[in-house]
This record gives structure tokens, sequence and C-alpha cells, in this order.
């Protein structure tokens, strides 16, 4: 373990330094762990040999601040934290957080938003003509012009925002070493272009020195919404490491060069990266403000792997760390687990062995190795590709080794189980171990929604993927005698998501005895698949239209729903339920809601009575009445079934007419009756009511 990286002109004396060689930028308060991404950087330019010191949250008012430990000699290195500022900062209702895990104590203010553009500037202003790099997921996800949902409009990179002269994307410690290299060696960062994994600007295609292609320029994403749906769907074919291509983008007069991606370390590299000497705590200077909250999730856990072939629509990993896995050697892993009991705070658990998906520790199938990930495919949604390899005994080892290290009392897993890849292994060993001895009392999974073309949208598998893992996750925990429950991941509002889906969903928990306390409003972030449906209204993916839901109020009675139960949402679950034309769930009966609103006070002041969907409280003026919708069903495994569902992304091709965002929904398939709700236990415990 060592001592933390320099963070002012004092401490750089202390070690006998005159001077210092690069300037590791950060908009989160400085922590000395590898589960932030900025620290990484700086421990591997330091183990470059290097001299680093560390600028965290500074005041960016002025140029002052990042004057204070003097001119680094070659250059800075500028990172926006561990997630995106925005974030960071705004719920998905652009309102401000009060909290910022990543600060100390937990305040809010102590960087700008958009830190990556204004830390760069003020950089160009305190140090002129010194080279300026920005990465991380901030500049990862933005690297080509975006839509922002803050600002409803599409920005350019953020290259030419934060007039950077490199953007390094996705892992970085390849590129960052290699830039290190080049600019210690003094050659000039305009003629650092050949370098995978990063970005930079050119008044021509001629120095990119990779096989090349292009995409709608700035001025045509912005002015035409199938342009910028094209230009996503360009972004997402070519970001492979083994058969992407370089992408250019023209913004006005400059062309932004994107190279390929980087190739993932390898298992012995990210051992190195992984046991870098950390510190692997809070730097004391936050001591009397209470620490930074973002330790105590991370303190005691475990990254084990990188890469996620999961594939969600509205998850940015797969566009930033991408879809390849690469994983640490068992060796490693449990060097770090015995480093950790050492530590006077460890309690004897590991909080987690995971990543960004935890059960993934080898590439989805050989077939990528040679030709890189598929184009336009999911390994696992809507079922398993065929040649997936679901071979979970390397992990089922590793979890087995570290709970037997000494001084380890209990290794939980809670980073997120990839449920589908799990039901598609040889066997069930890993299941019965993760149900015996790394379940906290509850496990958490993301089934995201019930509704079949919801799912397709979402880029998850369909809704009787996750019954089977819900029966069999019951069965063996009343094998074993064990009371472990389900706690689903929902989320409301996402492209393809009509008011009727989201009642149907709110019907399966209410047939549950489910009462989500917190459900995901979708959050439309940069660089996402789900955000350019947000955005243009058009899956990039086939070029269709697909519906959203864009306005707050509408987002807002689909959340109602899915907490319907709670007295603040009354008025709201009353008014989505008149929407959707299902009066027949306002009433008394066991299949109901909710009450009626008395009095005339509200939207409904008459009720249902409790009768089942289709019945005459539905009245033939209601739009969807015999609008019947299949749930959770898979074209694969029953040929004669169809979900409900907008365009699949194999029976369409070509463009077609853009709907305005929240409007009307395109015509649905033919549909199949809808199955009886049944009342289930064993998903998530129900709260005693009072």
């Amino acid at each position: 373990m060592g001592e933390f990286l320099p963070v002012s002109r004092q401490e750089m004396r202390e070690r006998g330094w005159d001077g210092y060689d690069f300037l590791v930028v950060t908009a989160d308060a400085y922590v000395d762990h590898p589960s932030f991404g900025t620290t990484i950087i700086a421990r591997v330019l330091e183990a470059e040999g290097y001299r680093v010191a560390v600028l965290s949250q500074p005041d960016w008012h002025s140029a002052a601040a990042f004057q204070r430990m003097g001119r680094p000699r070659w250059g800075v290195f500028i990172g926006g934290g561990n997630i995106d500022s925005m974030v960071a900062h705004y719920t998905a209702a652009r309102k401000r957080r009060s909290r910022d895990q990543y600060s100390p104590g937990g305040k809010m203010g102590l960087r700008p938003d958009r830190p990556t553009i204004v830390y760069a500037n003020r950089c160009r202003e305190a140090f002129p003509g010194l080279p300026v790099v920005i990465g991380g997921l901030e500049a990862s996800l933005r690297r080509f012009a975006h839509y922002d949902y803050w600002d409803d409009k599409v920005r350019r990179s953020i290259l030419f925002d934060a007039q950077a002269d490199l953007l390094v994307y996705g892992m970085g410690e390849r590129a960052t070493r290699e830039i290190a290299g080049r600019l210690s060696a003094g050659t000039p960062a305009e003629e650092i272009t050949d370098v995978r994994g990063t970005a930079y600007a050119a008044d021509s295609p001629a120095p990119c020195p990779f096989s090349k292609t292009t995409c709608a320029s700035y001025e045509e994403v912005c002015a035409d919404k199938c342009a910028y749906a094209q230009a996503t769907k360009v972004e997402y074919e070519e970001h492979d490491p083994i058969r992407g291509r370089a992408i250019l983008q023209r913004h006005g007069a400059k062309w932004l060069i994107v190279n390929p991606p980087a190739m993932p370390l390898s298992t012995r590299e990210l051992d190195e990266v992984a046991e870098l000497p950390y510190v692997r705590e809070v730097h004391p200077m936050y001591d009397q403000e209470g620490g930074v909250p973002a330790i105590e999730e991370v303190r005691f856990s475990v990254t084990h792997n990188r890469g996620c072939f999961g594939g969600c629509n509205f998850c940015s990993l797969a566009f930033h760390q991408g879809r390849m896995i690469t994983s640490r050697s068992h060796e490693s892993c449990i060097r770090e687990v015995t480093e950790m009991t050492r530590d006077p705070k460890f309690k004897g658990y590991i909080h987690d062995v995971g990543g960004p998906s935890a059960n993934f520790r080898h590439p989805s199938c050989q077939e990528q190795l040679k030709r890189g990930m598929c184009k336009n495919r999911s390994c696992l949604a809507p079922t398993p590709c065929r040649n997936i390899d679901p071979d979970h005994s390397d992990y089922t080892k590793l979890l087995q080794e570290l709970r037997s290290v000494p001084g380890v009392k209990k290794v939980f897993v809670r980073s997120g189980i990839r449920y589908d890849y799990l039901l598609a292994g040889r066997n069930d060993e890993f299941f019965r171990e993760l149900v015996n001895h790394h379940v906290s009392g509850q496990l958490k999974v993301a089934p995201e929604h019930c509704v079949a073309h919801v799912l397709d949208y979402m880029g998850k598998p369909h809704f009787d993927v996750f019954e089977s893992f819900w029966d069999k996750y019951r069965t063996f925990n009343r094998k074993e005698g064990r009371e472990q429950y389900l706690v689903p991941y929902l989320m409301s509002s996402h492209p393809g998501c009509t008011l009727s889906d989201a009642v149907e969903l709110a019907e399966f928990l209410h047939s549950t005895g489910h009462q989500p306390e917190q459900v995901q409003d979708f959050y439309p972030t940069p660089g996402t698949l789900s955000t350019c449906m947000y955005y243009t209204g058009i899956d990039p993916r086939t070029m269709q239209p697909v519906y959203v839901a864009t306005d707050p109020h509408d987002k807002a009675l689909q959340r109602a729903l899915l907490q319907w139960r709670k007295p603040e949402m009354r008025r709201l679950v009353v008014e989505a339920l008149h929407r959707a034309g299902r009066k027949d769930l306002i009433g008394y009966g066991p299949q109901c809601l909710i009450r009626p609103l008395h009095g005339g006070r509200g939207p409904a002041v008459e009720s249902g009575g409790g009768q089942r969907r289709g019945e005459s409280a539905r009245g033939a003026s209601n739009p969807r009445q015999g609008d019947k919708k299949q749930r959770g069903s898979s074209p694969r495994r029953n040929e004669s079934k169809k979900s409900s569902t907008g365009p699949r992304r194999s029976d369409t091709k070509g463009g077609g007419s853009i709907p305005q965002r929240g409007g009307s929904k395109s015509a649905p398939a033919a549909q199949q009756p809808q199955k009886p709700l049944k009342r289930k236990k064993g998903w998530a415990k129900p709260k005693k009511r009072k």
C-alpha cells in the first residue's frame, strides 16, 4: 500500500520534488482507490516513472487554483468524475439533487456543470501552450455530436467545447501511457494522431492512419433527426477493437477524427492496474468534512471484470468500456481481499465481487476474439445467441476461493446478476452457490418491465425469462430453508413504453404484492441508443418510428402508476387510469389499484367498482377496448406467438415517417390474449400495512 499522491506544493517539497511532470485534474474528491477512474490514470502515470500531482475539485472561477502547484512539465490530464456531472447534479426531472456522493461530506456545489469543459478552459488560461488531454466517462460519452437532455439540443463534440488537444475514450490506460510517452519525448500534441482510443480535431481527414468511415456532420445531425439516428448507428457499429474503423464527423470547417477503440487490457495488465499502490482511502484533507460517501460501497468490494455484452440500450457501459470482457486472475483478487482483511475497519464482509455485470468472466463466445462483436445483434436479448458460452465455473471457483480467505466471513454479490445469462448455463452449480452463500437477504435484479415490446426497445430479455429465474430462485431458497427475496429494478417512460404499458406493469406489481419504494424514470444520458430514440423518435437499429413520452406530466403519470400506493401519487394515478381507459382499476375490488377520489376533487369521482379489464365499466368509448396484450413471451421459444411490439430488429428495414415525440404510438401488431394475473410470493418482501 502506497502513500497519497501530492495535492499541494508542500507535499511535493516533502517528497523532495522541485517540479512535476503531469497534473491530473478530477471533478471528484480525491479518493485513492481503484474504483475511481481518475485515480487509476494518475497511478498508471506514476507507474511509468512520472511525477504526478492531483488537483481535485478546484475552484473554477479563476485560473489561480490551477496554478498553485506550478506549471507541469509535460501536460494536464482531466477527468470529469466517476459519473456524468449532469447526472450527479440533476434528477431525471431536471431537479437539482441535494447531495453529491463524490464530494466531501456529500456537499453539492463543489464542481461546475460539465466540469471537463470548464477545467480544460481554465487550464488553457493557467498554462498557455501546455497540452491538455481530457478523458473519463463524461468525455467518452460526449466524444461525438450528441443530444444533451439538460439543454434539450444537440451539442458538438466535447473536444471542441473543451478546446482540448486530445480526447481519450473508453478505458484509457493504454492511450494514457502512449500519450505521456510521446509528450515527454517532445512530440507536439498535434502530431499524436495514431493512438487507438483517442479523438482529435484536424483540418482534413489526412492525419488519420486507420481504415475509416464517416457519419453525418454536426450541422446535419442538428437539422435532421434521421441523420442523427443514422450517425448513432454508425458510432455503435464501429465501436469494436477488432473490426472497428475510425469515424470522421465534420464540425464546421474542422474534422473530428475518432480513432478505433483500444484493445482491452489482458488479464496480466488488468491485474497490474488493480494492484498499483493505492492507499484505498479518502485523502485525509477531507476528514473534518466527514470523508467522501462514495467510498463506503466500494471500500471492501472487488472489481473482477471489465466490459459488458449485456447490451442494455439505456446503459452507457457498452459505449464506454465496450462489449468485450476482460477479467482479473484469481490470484490477484485473492491478494486484494487478503489486503482488505488487514484493514482495521474490515468486519469480515466483502460487499461485492462484481463489475458492470457480476457473472461475466470471459468473452461471450470464441468467434468475437477473431472477428469482433456481431453488428446489430445482442448476445442475450431477446434470447441468448446459440454461440454464447454461459460457463460459470470460473466465477463460482473465484467466489469459493475468496470466501476461504482467513478473516472473511461472507462474500456478497451485489453489483448485478445477469439472470438470463445465468439461466443459459449448463448446470445449476453457480445458482445454488449464489443462493447458499452470496445473497445478503435480498438479491437485486433488473427485469425493468414486463411488456415484451418495451423490453425489446430496452434490449432486455422478455419477461418469461425473469419469471423462470424467479421460480427457480424461490425453489432453491425453499429447499435450503432460506428466506431471501428479489428486489427488482424497474424503469418508467422508456422509449416505446405507453401509458397502457405502464398500467400493465402496475397490474403485475399489484398482483404480486410488491410495492416499489424506488422507480427509475428513464434518464436520457449521452451516448446511448435509448437516448437516440428519446430525441429522434426513431429506433436507430431499424430506423423505424418509436413512441416516446417526453412531456414531464406524461412521464410523471407513468412513474406514479408504479408507486400507486403512495398517498402523494393518488391524483396522478387516478388521472393516468382515466387516460388509459382503465377505470375498472379504480374501486374496491381485489383487482383495483386505487380507491376513487370523492367529492369531485379530482378527474375521477366515479369508479369501475373493480370490474376486470374488458368488462362493461370501461365503456364503448375506450380507445383500447379489446386491445389485449401479451406479456413476456419470446418469439424464438414459441413461433406461434408474437409480442405486442413496434418493429422488431429483424422485421423492418428502411425509413418511415417520424412521429412527434410524445405523440401517438405506431399501430401495434396482432396481439394475443393476456395471461391471467396470478399472485405470486417471494419476489420482494411486502411491507406491512399500517
